[in-house]
């Protein structure tokens, strides 16, 4: 029996990594490397699935919110930037036979519009349980349930139909 597609919410900084560097990458396609918590990780690694559906959020920017829509379209596998010792990301404990830290690739679906920014989100009743928006909440990768993920397209004057396909 297949599983439910799930949603996600992936954090970036866009002075590090914007939602237009994977926009204009081959096939609109990078490996979500990088990750360093290990709740994170975990999500990384056990939780996402290829197929699975992903609110992009710019943070650290002066009207942080959700900039686009991608896909998981590659499993979970060891980041490599762990064993690269030029690397910010590296860990030098790591080894291929025992990584550390994990990444999946994803592939942009769809630039938003406009950004759905952070105020709008918070003041959308619908999303008061939503991750993002508990206090402390500071996860990278972070679930969203269905109607979340829904309510904010609804933001963004899109339907769940115009990024599934």
């Amino acid at each position: 029996m297949a599983r439910a597609r799930r949603h996600w919410l992936l954090k970036t900084e866009p002075s590090t990594y914007a939602f237009d560097d994977l926009w204009r990458a081959p096939r609109r396609t990078t490996g979500w490397d990088g990750v360093r918590n290990h709740q994170a990780k975990l999500f990384l690694r056990d939780g996402m699935a290829v197929g699975d559906l992903a609110l992009v959020y710019h943070s650290s920017t002066e009207a942080p919110g959700v900039v686009g829509v991608a896909r998981v379209v590659g499993p979970a596998r060891p980041d490599p930037t762990q064993f690269d010792p030029q690397d910010p990301h590296h860990e030098p404990w790591a080894t291929p036979e025992a990584p550390v830290w994990w990444l999946v690739d994803v592939q942009a679906v769809v630039r938003l519009a406009r950004v759905v920014t952070l105020a709008e989100l918070r003041a959308e009743p619908a999303l008061a349980g939503m991750a993002l928006l508990q206090k402390g909440q500071r996860l990278s990768v972070q679930p969203v349930e269905p109607a979340h993920f829904a309510r904010v397209l609804a933001l963004a004057g899109l339907r769940p139909a115009d990024v599934e396909r």
